[in-house]
């Protein structure tokens, strides 16, 4: 199919997902992470240098700007619409360089005002490309992760929270190896996740994102030799900082990308977390504990019209493979660059976008799926029933108390390998030489009774 004037490819036409299949779902993404956000953060980080330079009282051929001048800078910024990232692209097809392209586009928009037409050669004054565009990636990256996926991490943690506190008291068989184990509750096996998501969402939220403005190989060379008396260092550090990030006073060419990589490990555990919960949750789906609420109109399978398939956690499973395959690449990658600097850095960033799309589908296909989860307590309540042998540890703990010899190795005799019944814990447990109120406190326990501080855990989260 054509895509006339350069528009933006039709959904159906699209080669990957995410601006295909999954496009309306990453819409809050993609203003910040496309090619046209790209090009709007690179404009952002020229109007603030330029800003910058008419401030400094030593560069006295760039004269302080009016305030309206200053804002109407700023509004290019504010203002910044898909034709304009198009124009840009049309000047790039000629420089065949993406951000001299900027540098242009920006000269075109200061015709005709006087003002800036005097500072037009300071646009771009002493820097090299990855000036610019380390600035715009540190602030993209950083946007993204404040207005989008962190929020997207908080609405799942909410709706967990609240699973937690609702199931807190819901006993559950926990099954380690697979195998039925000590009992828990519902909710504190929840609350374990959360408090995982916790601490990897304090971890991702406190990377910080750095950047220079320091010149072709970092050491301020074209700087110094037009403008000796300026404190550069301070004056790049001033300039990134105001932008909300930490400035990196030691760098080649490149910033080398420690920060984004530390960003895209932080996103990786965190996914890995995201996907131990998805498979739990298909688990306890498969042995009936929740069922998915039937949404009208929907089809399970193209052939056995019963199915009700757990897709929403198989499709975050699925996102959350390709993420890390990403996320793990540029965090791998980026922070390695040949001497002053190599390009392979440039075409690999333009993945973190994509690592972030599938992050955030991953993300909210989870708390989609959650949603639609109803428990049901008579399959939890069968399960425990029916393994009364998960008891012994209870019982032996009791023998060893009261110094009934080989504790461990009676109720290995009797429960390995085997159900147990009601009724044989109790024959055995009445044999018992313990005292009487011991004897009586476990011929009340149930599996169903034994479940420590779950439920005071689960409610504390």
């Amino acid at each position: 199919m054509s895509n006339p004037g350069g528009m933006p490819t039709p959904p159906l036409s699209a080669f990957f997902s995410l601006d295909g299949r999954y496009h309306r779902q990453l819409e809050p993404l993609r203003a910040i992470l496309s090619e046209a956000g790209l090009i709007r953060a690179r404009v952002r980080v020229e109007v603030e240098w330029l800003l910058a330079l008419a401030d400094e009282p030593a560069i006295t051929e760039v004269p302080q700007f009016a305030r309206g001048t200053i804002d109407a800078l700023r509004g290019l910024v504010a203002g910044f619409t898909e034709a304009d990232a198009e124009r840009v692209k049309a000047i790039e097809a000629t420089t065949n360089h993406d951000v001299k392209a900027i540098e242009y586009w920006l000269k075109e928009r200061f015709a005709g005002r006087k003002e800036l037409e005097k500072s037009a050669e300071f646009i771009h004054f002493a820097c090299t490309s990855e000036d610019i565009n380390n600035i715009a990636y540190a602030l993209m990256l950083s946007e993204a992760r404040a207005w989008v996926i962190l929020p997207a991490i908080d609405r799942l943690v909410q709706i967990l929270v609240g699973m937690a506190h609702a199931h807190a008291a819901m006993p559950m068989l926990a099954r380690t190896h697979g195998q039925p184990a000590s009992p828990t509750t519902l909710g504190k096996e929840i609350a374990n996740v959360v408090h995982r998501l916790r601490r990897a969402r304090e971890n991702a939220a406190a990377v910080s994102l750095t950047a220079k403005i320091n010149g072709a190989v970092g050491n301020y060379n074209a700087h110094v030799i037009a403008y000796p008396d300026v404190e550069w260092e301070v004056f790049a550090r001033q300039l990134v900082e105001s932008l909300g990030l930490k400035f990196n006073p030691y760098t080649i060419q490149i910033e080398p990308h420690d920060g984004i990589a530390e960003l895209c490990d932080a996103l990786a555990r965190l996914n890995t977390i995201l996907i131990d919960l998805d498979r739990d949750v298909w688990g306890y789906i498969s042995l009936g504990y929740f069922r998915q609420r039937v949404v009208a109109g929907e089809v399970g399978s193209s052939t056995m019209p019963h199915k009700v398939n757990p897709i929403d956690f198989e499709n975050s499973e699925g996102n959350i493979g390709v993420a890390n395959a990403l996320l793990r690449h540029l965090a791998d990658k980026l922070p390695v660059s040949r001497w002053q600097r190599d390009l392979s850095d440039s075409t690999a960033l333009r993945n973190a976008g994509a690592a972030l799309g599938h992050t955030l589908l991953a993300l909210v296909a989870c708390a989609r799926g959650l949603a639609k989860l109803e428990v049901d307590p008579a399959r939890l309540a069968a399960d425990l029933d029916a393994n009364w042998e998960v008891l012994a540890e209870a019982v032996q703990q009791v023998m060893r108390r009261y110094g009934v010899p080989d504790a461990y190795e009676q109720l290995k005799a009797l429960t390995r390998g085997r159900r147990l019944d009601r009724r044989q814990f109790a024959a055995f447990v009445r044999r018992l030489k313990i005292p009487q109120t011991a004897k009586k406190r476990l011929l009340a326990l149930t599996p169903a009774g034994y479940t420590g501080k779950a439920a005071e855990l689960a409610r504390r989260i």
